[in-house]
């Protein structure tokens, strides 16, 4: 029986495609670099299709599942791109069929073993699996104190408890494969204040306080972030650190 998923992106599935940071482009030419084909690939909790179009620049097919109906209305379209509402623990692809299997900022949100599972089922000879999340942003000494206190002390009690596997730079997670040791790779974004309060929009903790509380917390943040900002079309540069891990599947 399909396990009730938690859905914390549906209700801004918009908003979540208009302002999740991107991933680099070189990520997805080293991923695509590990298996021994690139026929197809599949992208797990695939949300608005970020990492599904850059993975459809190196392989033949990609398949893109994720348990929000809402989430796949608004991915973003591509003829290489085939789009399906299911859960990462049940693709319903055939077995043995694809070549690299990936879940970016989604992994700890799936049932392990069940996902684990169907990892093998789904993968074929010389198949990799990769799973990488990004933390907390970092943008200057100033801001990024005004945006950890906020994160920490204002919505941190709303977080989900997956939430702290990010924290920990997925090393806290179960990983059944051949580990391979990853490059570091730049994430980085230019935004200006009204990018970042959309930005955190996406977070789930906020909608959490939201649900619970019946005030908005950014009301809480945006005064001090507007102070330090300056101008808020200023553009400024931010940073996430990204971390990855990837293993061969046996």
């Amino acid at each position: 029986m399909a396990q009730q998923f938690k859905d914390y992106f549906s209700e801004k599935s918009d908003v979540y495609r208009s302002y999740r940071p991107g991933y680099p482009p070189e990520l997805f030419a080293w991923l695509a670099g590990l298996p021994a084909r690139r026929d197809a690939a599949l992208d797990c909790g695939c949300g608005t299709g970020q990492a599904s179009v850059a993975l459809a620049e190196h392989f033949v097919r990609v398949y893109a599942v994720d348990p929000s109906a809402t989430q796949i209305e608004s991915a973003t379209p591509h003829e290489r791109v085939e789009y399906r509402v299911a859960p990462a623990e049940e693709t319903g692809l055939p077995d043995a069929s694809v070549d690299l299997v990936i879940a970016a900022q989604a992994l700890h949100w799936f049932d392990f073993s069940r996902f684990y599972a169907e990892v093998h089922r789904v993968a074929r000879g010389g198949a990799v699996f990769a799973a990488f999340t990004y933390g907390l942003l970092a943008i200057d000494d100033e801001i990024d104190r005004i945006i950890g206190r906020f994160y920490r002390d204002v919505i941190g009690p709303y977080w989900p408890p997956e939430r702290a596997h990010v924290d920990a730079g997925y090393r806290t997670l179960p990983f059944p494969f051949a580990e391979i040791e990853a490059p570091a790779f730049a994430m980085k974004a230019e935004w200006n204040l009204g990018h970042l309060m959309g930005y955190f929009e996406t977070w789930s903790a906020v909608k959490e306080y939201r649900r619970l509380r019946g005030d908005d917390p950014l009301e809480l943040v945006v005064e001090n972030l507007a102070t330090a900002w300056g101008d808020p079309a200023l553009v400024r540069q931010v940073s996430w650190p990204l971390v990855m891990r990837a293993g061969r599947v046996a």
